[in-house]
């Protein structure tokens, strides 16, 4: 059965609204919420960036059934990994077992502005993979001395250790991040329906014979609004950096860059790749590639803050009605 979730993003709300919209998306029915984890917004008209950790506690506290993600965390640069290994297991305990901790190999946005510059891919690929490791080790609770080649811990112990185990969601987009995380976490995560990449990563955990079978967990934007042109201008205002493509999104380091980058695409254009509009069955449509690719829960993106609660009190109990009569 496909599990349909709601994006708290931080880039454009405020940390008491998350808490907040957190809190109606359970009630109205969605299986979970994942949180980005940003330092700026994509556009300044997107207008915040909160920390996610402090709102990922408060959301455990204020929510009680629905499970909780990082939506991605890099554990790499502006987080050294014993510290998100700490985070992770503080939310674990807090959310009484349903957290997933989300990981990836970041963009120069947010990890640029601790002064440590921005490696190639093929470095964040690796120092992901160390991050993955260690982090693991020290949500055992046991006294971790650590070297590898881009951290070390000395007489590192998480003290609160969950009850329940934290388990691990990596974003793997090409055929290299599936190479070195495959066997490292234990779900799948990826921003297109790229079915390869799903079976790339299911083979290698079976070549194993002792990984189970983990989730595969992409994630769509949507612009809801009764008024289609008010949809589009709003996803075109918030939204149109998403056009890049994570090539790109990737290695742009602020705001500005991202706005003098997509100046070009028109509100047209937006609405092309992004559902806007009340059309309910335009949003079923755009989350069919993803299942038909291998993908288990899909979280969607209601663009903009401005709305949001609308969405949640009008459109997300027929939208999720609607996703499961399609899929289940």
């Amino acid at each position: 059965m496909a599990r349909f979730g709601y994006t708290l993003m931080t880039e454009q709300s405020g940390p008491r609204e998350l808490v907040d919209y957190a809190v109606s998306a359970e009630q109205v029915g969605f299986d979970f919420e994942v949180s980005s984890d940003h330092y700026s917004p994509w556009l300044a008209s997107q207008g915040h960036a909160p920390n996610a950790w402090p709102v990922l506690g408060a959301v455990a506290h204020a929510t009680h059934s629905v499970d909780l993600y990082s939506y991605v965390t890099c554990p790499t640069i502006r987080y050294h990994p014993a510290i998100v290994a700490q985070q992770a297991a503080t939310v674990q305990i807090l959310s009484e077992g349903r957290f997933t901790l989300g990981l990836g190999s970041g963009e120069n946005l947010n990890e640029h502005v601790v002064g440590q510059g921005w490696p190639t891919v093929e470095r964040r690929l690796d120092m992901l993979a160390e991050a993955i490791k260690l982090i693991r080790e020290l949500l055992s609770g046991e006294l971790i001395d650590f070297t590898g080649e881009f951290f070390e811990v000395a007489s590192a112990r998480i003290w609160d250790v969950p009850e329940i185990p934290v388990t691990v969601a990596a974003s793997m987009t090409g055929e290299k991040s599936v190479e070195k995380l495959a066997v490292s976490a234990d779900h799948l995560i990826n921003v297109a329906p790229d079915r390869a990449i799903v079976e790339d990563w299911q083979q290698r955990r079976q070549a194993t014979g002792v990984l189970p079978e983990g989730r595969v967990i992409g994630q769509i934007p949507v612009c809801w609004d009764p008024d289609r042109d008010a949809a589009v201008q709003r996803a075109h205002d918030q939204f149109r950096w998403f056009a890049g493509g994570w090539a790109v999104n990737a290695d742009l380091p602020t705001p500005a860059g991202f706005a003098a980058a997509t100046q070009f695409v028109r509100p047209d254009d937006v609405a092309e790749s992004i559902p806007c509009g009340p059309d309910l069955d335009a949003i079923v449509a755009a989350v069919a590639p993803y299942l038909d690719a291998g993908f288990t829960d899909i979280a969607l993106v209601q663009i903009g803050d401005e709305g949001q609660q609308r969405f949640l009190d009008e459109a997300a109990k027929p939208l999720l009605a609607a996703l499961h009569a399609e899929f289940d």
